[in-house]
């Protein structure tokens, strides 16, 4: 077989972990693709060559958005793993028809299910361009969706939250930080998104939510951040009318510039979605928040020179 895999958002944390996983099993992954694995990595920011390297991998740099680039990066493509994010879905599914490409994973967002306009609505547009696309085509879809993805210092989630318990002397939540979350670490995104490629007769043309091993109020996040951090935790709580009228203060004396509406809005909705699919048809059994945030805070600590290589302050 000389069945290409194309691959794109490897760099990333959770497609880290999914290298770590197609290196793990590499016998059966050069038995599924002939034809070798091809990266997509961007041009500029993306020049990792220790990933994957005990594979004969294709590396191709440009941009997502150039219609171009993607032509040429999935000639030959039997089945693509799109990871880089759902901002770029409707390109590659649309480089994807057009080169004839068998099978199609991508990873998109549980914010689809959100009822706040801005977020929700694009995500479903992408959504249904994708589905419309790769019916035409008659390509085999795919569609993972992980909640709050967390587990590393650069997740752009977590992390924020436990430098803020960290610096904050009283930290500001809206209506208590009384709704829950289930974040999901990056590690098991990594492990489903390998499990979806090699078991294909199950999960071709099905959607999969990829939610954390725990509902957690957003409260007891951060009292389990605070005891990493040795930190009683205090809090100030604001209402959310208070809070949503603040955000539209600032949207308006910034004339537009500063819009922190629907962040407020979405700050205070429940985001908790069973994966019990997943379980069932692959086995997925993501970690709890509370045994795994511990990782994240040391990784903090060491960042912030407040720990050594072995843990100790």
């Amino acid at each position: 077989m000389d069945d290409i895999l194309a691959i794109t958002g490897i760099t990333g944390k959770s497609g880290q972990a999914f290298a770590y996983y197609l290196e793990k099993n590499q016998d059966k992954i050069r038995s599924m693709f002939g034809g070798g694995i091809r990266l997509l990595l961007h041009k500029e920011r993306e020049r990792d060559n220790d990933i994957l390297s005990c594979f004969d991998v294709e590396r191709m740099y440009g941009d997502l958005e150039d219609e171009r680039f993607l032509s040429e990066a999935f000639l030959g493509v039997d089945t693509i793993v799109h990871i880089a994010g759902i901002h770029w879905s409707r390109e590659v599914v649309h480089a994807a028809a057009n080169n004839f490409v068998r099978r199609l994973i991508t990873v998109h967002t549980t914010g689809i299910y959100s009822k706040y306009k801005e977020a929700g609505e694009e995500y479903r547009n992408i959504d249904d361009f994708v589905y419309m696309m790769s019916k035409s085509r008659n390509i085999i879809l795919t569609i993972l969706r992980p909640t709050m993805i967390y587990g590393t210092i650069h997740d752009k989630n977590v992390a924020k939250f436990i430098r803020m318990v960290d610096r904050f002397p009283v930290m500001p939540v809206v209506n208590n930080a009384m709704y829950e979350l289930q974040p999901v670490h990056f590690k098991d995104l990594g492990k489903a998104y390998y499990d979806v490629l090699v078991n294909e007769k199950i999960t071709g043309g099905h959607d999969y939510i990829l939610s954390g091993g725990e509902e957690i109020l957003l409260r007891d996040m951060l009292i389990e951040m605070g005891a990493y951090l040795s930190k009683r935790m205090r809090f100030i709580s604001v209402p959310f009318p208070i809070a949503y009228a603040g955000a539209w203060f600032f949207y308006l004396i910034s004339i537009g510039k500063i819009d922190f509406r629907e962040k407020v809005q979405r700050l205070c909705e429940p985001r908790v979605y069973p994966h019990e699919e997943a379980t069932r048809d692959f086995g997925y059994s993501p970690r709890t928040f509370r045994s795994a945030i511990g990782d994240e805070v040391r990784e903090y600590l060491k960042a912030e020179g407040r720990l050594d290589e072995n843990g100790m302050s």
